[in-house]
């Protein structure tokens, strides 16, 4: 296997001109596809997510934000829906009634639900339960509630709306390249921080699908990009989908008919480069519009059927940690590692039992013998596009992060053993996962693949 340093060059997607013309059977028909999309700009000011030091609300809306809803349905009246968001990240507490009541309504099935987040970091906090967040008022506390709320209504509503709205399509789907992903794990003298590291591994690839109507006319564009959506950082209270929100707009006014949609891949340490401004985002955004526009105008391999969807959970296991341990991290340890080691600790200080692993979801969506979209949950790092490509094989496979449930950063092997901020574990509950974490996950995704049809690599 090729050194991950000799991946960071190589990781790079055909571009779209290479790809083949639609074969003459229709391969990519036989679809019926509906669309739905509702804003989801709060109402009311709300504190941001992504950065801990902002407490206080978003202060003017640079760009308004969206779920959007793509439902699927094949020749034998196999049925899925796609929802994508620009928000930080949907927790379980979030998605599960959420894709509850789409069951109850549509009689999917939970494998042929999808939630997706971009994981832009100026979009507004989500919580269940009022925060008591250090310098959140009570008020603020509250408006996080009630956005929550109201967001997972309107998730429901695009879902089943796109549901009842499938006309006939045509798919096809191609991949290209955006520069700007910048591995952020610094190596310095002190450890692995959070700067710039041109020699990192990232991905770079577009992938792009493509959806028709039978006469040709575009309707719905959904791409990807494996990188962190945080150009924008701490100093900015502008609401946005940064980059990739401007990516979506760009698309979108040049085919202003279509409905553009984005899923985040493995970009778990992954920035932007350059990043600190608006002005920024918006380039990266255009670089990343353009280049799914040139996509578009270049030929396509068709997606034809049927659709497969599988779900299931994989058992991560978590780092076991005595009394003793837990509380040296949390006097001493690095700033990533105390906030988990203190909650671990209060945890048994109330008679609690540590978890020794944690259920992560995992979907994927098979589609014929064409392509294969790999859903994971959580912040992946980018390591795991080399380890799920030598798993299933590199060809036809589209990797998907932060679906379904953001609980945190998953780390692979590698960076647990080097360190640094991605190794800092659950902040949706308590734990550390442990490098036999990557191989669980791993063989998950790619029993999944074998329940769902796609070939194993030769």
């Amino acid at each position: 296997m090729k050194t991950l340093l000799a991946l960071a060059g190589t990781l790079l997607a055909f571009p779209g001109g290479l790809l083949l013309h639609a074969d003459a059977d229709g391969a990519g028909a036989g679809w019926k596809a509906g669309l739905a999309a509702a804003k989801i700009t709060p109402e009311k000011p709300v504190p941001m997510a992504g950065y801990a030091s902002r407490t206080k609300p978003f202060e003017k809306v640079a760009q308004d934000i969206y779920a959007k809803a793509f439902a699927l349905e094949d020749r034998e009246g196999h049925r899925a829906v796609l929802v994508t968001t620009d928000l930080i990240g949907i927790s379980r507490a979030v998605a599960e009634p959420v894709c509850e009541r789409i069951q109850e309504k549509t009689k999917l099935a939970r494998s042929q639900i999808l939630l997706s987040s971009s994981h832009t970091h100026s979009a507004p906090t989500l919580r269940l339960e009022e925060p008591t967040d250090p310098g959140m008022t009570a008020e603020d506390a509250r408006n996080v509630v009630v956005y929550t709320r109201s967001l997972q209504d309107k998730l429901v509503e695009v879902a089943t709306q796109a549901l009842s709205q499938l006309e006939p399509a045509q798919l096809s789907w191609g991949s290209g390249v955006a520069h700007f992903a910048m591995n952020r794990r610094e190596f310095t003298p002190g450890g692995v921080i959070l700067g710039v590291n041109p020699r990192g591994l990232v991905d770079r690839s577009v992938p792009v699908l493509r959806v028709d109507s039978p006469d040709g006319r575009l309707r719905a564009v959904l791409f990807g990009y494996a990188c962190h959506n945080t150009t924008l950082t701490q100093t900015n209270f502008s609401l946005c989908g940064d980059y990739a929100g401007f990516a979506q707009a760009y698309v979108q006014e040049r085919y202003p008919e279509a409905q553009t949609l984005f899923m985040i891949g493995c970009g778990g340490d992954a920035n932007p480069y350059p990043r600190g401004t608006m002005k920024q985002a918006r380039e990266h955004g255009a670089a990343l519009g353009k280049e799914v526009c040139r996509i578009l105008a270049a030929p396509l391999r068709p997606v034809g059927g049927p659709l497969t969807c599988v779900f299931d959970r994989a058992s991560l296991p978590l780092q076991k940690f005595s009394r003793t341990e837990l509380g040296q991290m949390a006097a001493n340890g690095p700033s990533w590692q105390t906030g988990n080691a203190r909650g671990m600790l209060m945890k048994l200080d109330r008679g609690e039992t540590l978890p020794a692993t944690y259920d992560c979801p995992v979907a994927v969506w098979q589609f014929g013998a064409h392509l294969t979209l790999v859903a994971l949950s959580g912040e992946v790092v980018v390591d795991y596009v080399p380890l799920l490509e030598q798993a299933l094989g590199p060809l036809q496979l589209w990797l998907a992060a932060y679906c379904n449930d953001v609980f945190g950063y998953f780390p692979s092997a590698r960076v647990l053993k080097e360190g640094g901020y991605e190794c800092r574990g659950l902040y949706t509950s308590e734990g550390f996962f442990a490098p036999t974490a990557q191989d669980a996950l791993v063989a998950k995704v790619s029993e999944l693949a074998r329940r769902a049809g796609r070939k194993p690599p030769e």
